[in-house]
């Protein structure tokens, strides 16, 4: 399994929005794009995404921009990758009729790698990467002194 560039440029952008949400003002897609190093434009098109799936609301006006749907303690990292990935990742494919007993061991172990994958990724929000990430910045200054 592998993040693609598109989810991992949305949940940079998420984080990014997240960091912002407890002042209640929405961030504009320049100031998440130069923050994240994100190109503007492919930005735009994924929380356009993100907000068809009610992870992200947008606010026109001149203070206008992008804010979280929800708390980010009530975003999970697998409900951001379903949104983005126009598919259910809970289910992985399963082969109804396996070809021979070989292929059946191979499609026990990839069900339950899936299952383990989708386990961890149902228990992270975006919130405990907001402290993941502070925890390791607090390292990175003690580091440096």
């Amino acid at each position: 399994m592998e993040l693609s560039c598109k989810s991992e440029y949305a949940i940079l952008a998420l984080l990014e929005m997240a960091s912002y949400y407890q002042n209640g003002e929405p961030l504009q897609i320049r100031q998440i794009a130069a923050q994240q190093n994100i190109p503007d434009r492919y930005l735009e098109q994924l929380l356009a995404t993100l907000r068809r799936g009610g992870i992200v609301k947008s606010q026109r006006g001149s203070k206008g921009g992008y804010l979280l749907a929800r708390e980010p303690r009530k975003i999970t990292i697998l409900e951001i990758l379903e949104c983005l990935e126009g598919l259910d990742v809970r289910i992985c494919e399963e082969n109804i009729n396996p070809r021979t007993v070989d292929s059946s061991v191979v499609d026990d172990i990839w069900q339950e790698a899936c299952q383990a994958a989708n386990l961890v990724l149902q228990n992270y929000t975006l919130q405990d990467l907001c402290e993941k990430r502070d925890s390791r910045r607090q390292l990175d200054i003690m580091y440096y002194i």
